[in-house]
């Protein structure tokens, strides 16, 4: 009844802001569709503009309807420009909460008041977003920083709009084929996660922290990114204390102008952000539209982002990080063979297809954006184009690369805005190629036999074991029934009685495996390192 109710809370809303003039006129619908938009077109039009109809619509509807919002305001090659920059209002001036709450969140989280707590406390809110608002304050050394409290109720309202998105979401798998090949329940089960995740401070506080460490490795890293620090003593669940940061906001493009800053480099360096923070630390933001971005231009030659507001974070498993770099190397290389075998070896899509004619699908869609000049090239677009391509082989969407596409698309977006000109293949192809030679070089075939080796020789000696139990499995299964392998498993197990000469020899093997490794490594970077002399 709560879902039905919700279904026609949206109704009304997309009524009353007369959302039914964004439907393309050319799309194909039902006859009770077509009838019911035909009755709304003779209702009196909204005097706003349509591009504010849709953003308050979006706001009335809730901080889920918000978060998809802030995703479009950042792909203004899609958007027509009214419609983009009433969206972009979405990133940090939703409307804010009443600061007597507010305070009462912070007294009550941290267990004293607000004087006690801080010098100063700014109660009107210096920025508002879907699930929080942030207030200025300073500490009583003097530090000034921000502190972030969750609005009161949004729990609630979060889990309501989550269980409308998975009635729709099954209703899409129940009566469209289409729909259980996007594997929309999936999908919601994934951002279900996420957006909760953004509910806990605790969790954005110890997300700031790691990447605010990653970025501080090295020189090079400091000088891309900085993440405002956490003041611990004062965070909680629900309220949240970091370093004030003071910087432009990177959709300021007139003020960044103004202050001589190179968008070009300023654009790239988001690019490469991205890709450390994927395939470097396997740990990248994953919420980043331009209210969470600014810009420290006191160097204008070599501008330095700024990121705040660590909530959702993206990490991928090892298998996808390799297989998505493979394919956007196949890409940036137009081999489109490699590509179809790697869609089917990623399980991307079903074992069985036929690789020659997905290969043919494949570059029918990529040959056409290709003629393009490179720096014309949407990243996104080419994806959406690829998906189309590969829906007759029953290419499904995979949840767990979700989140990673959104952001690529936030950043193309951002980049795109910043800089039209972004060649993001420029940035990105040489960036995945070195990735790809790290992985496999010597050095980190050293690490891995390090870091593994003490699990490695914990395991050895049950691996008799491990290989007897194997052998009476497949025997009781039916797999080994003649009496001529019952015989040949007999020898194995009677040679494996001697259980100390046995451990003692695959150890003496793993040893000596371990240093034929080293040896070959010490060999290879020998020969790299007098190549590289002479």
């Amino acid at each position: 009844m709560r879902q039905l109710f919700r279904l026609l809370v949206i109704l009304r809303v997309a009524i009353r802001y007369r959302l039914n003039s964004f439907i393309p006129s050319g799309v194909s619908l039902k006859l009770p569709l077509r009838i019911a938009l035909k009755a709304l077109s003779w209702l009196p039009d909204n005097d706003m503009e349509r591009g504010a109809r849709l953003r308050t619509a979006l706001q009335e509807l809730g901080p889920v309807f918000v978060k998809f919002g802030q995703l479009l305001s950042t792909r203004r090659d899609l958007l027509p420009p009214d419609i983009a920059d009433e969206l972009a209002l979405l990133q940090d001036q939703v409307p804010a909460f009443d600061s007597e709450t507010s305070v009462n969140i912070i007294e009550t989280a941290l267990d004293q008041s607000v004087a006690q707590a801080f010098a100063e406390f700014n109660t009107e809110p210096l920025a508002s977003a879907s699930v929080a608002q942030v207030h200025a304050a300073t500490l009583h050394n003097g530090q000034q920083v921000v502190v972030k409290v969750i609005r009161p109720g949004i729990e609630k309202i979060i889990t309501r709009d989550v269980q409308l998105l998975f009635l729709l979401a099954r209703l899409l798998e129940r009566f469209s084929m289409d729909g259980r090949r996007l594997r929309p329940v999936e999908v919601v089960t994934d951002y279900e996660h996420t957006i909760f995740d953004e509910l806990d401070l605790k969790r954005e506080a110890a997300n700031c922290s790691l990447l605010k460490r990653n970025f501080e490795q090295a020189d090079e890293l400091r000088s891309l990114l900085f993440i405002p620090a956490v003041i611990w003593d004062l965070s909680s669940e629900n309220v949240l204390v970091m370093e004030r940061i003071f910087g432009i906001p990177v959709s300021d493009i007139d003020t960044l102008k103004a202050k001589n800053t190179d968008l070009k480099v300023l654009a790239e360096r988001g690019v490469e952000i991205f890709f450390t923070q994927v395939f470097e630390h396997n740990f990248f933001h994953a919420d980043m539209h331009p209210g969470n971005i600014f810009v420290d231009a006191s160097d204008p030659a070599a501008p330095k982002y700024i990121g705040i507001d660590c909530a959702i974070m993206g990490s991928l498993s090892d298998f996808d990080r390799y297989y998505l770099a493979r394919n956007l190397l196949a890409v940036f290389n137009r081999d489109y063979g490699l590509m179809a075998r790697l869609h089917v070896e990623s399980g991307w899509v079903p074992e069985g297809t036929n690789l020659h004619a997905f290969e043919g699908v494949i570059r029918s869609a990529c040959e056409p954006v290709f003629e393009k000049p490179l720096a014309e090239i949407s990243f996104g677009t080419l994806l959406i184009y690829l998906f189309q391509a590969a829906r007759r082989f029953g290419m499904e969407v995979q949840p767990s690369l979700v989140l990673l596409q959104k952001t690529l698309l936030n950043i193309e977006g951002l980049g795109r805005q910043l800089y039209p000109e972004l060649d993001l293949w420029q940035t990105a192809h040489p960036f995945l190629e070195q990735w790809m030679a790290k992985r496999y070089s010597p050095q980190r075939m050293l690490s891995e036999l390090k870091n593994q080796s003490p699990a490695l020789l914990e395991a050895l000696p049950a691996l008799p074991n491990l290989i007897l139990k194997q052998l009476h499995n497949q025997t009781a299964g039916g797999q080994l029934s003649t009496p001529q392998k019952q015989a040949q498993l007999d020898r194995i197990e009677g040679a494996m009685r001697s259980q100390g000469k046995i451990n003692t020899a695959i150890i003496v093997i793993a040893t000596i495996s371990i240093l034929l490794s080293l040896s070959v490594a010490i060999v290879t970077l020998s020969v790299n390192g007098h190549l590289a002399l002479n």
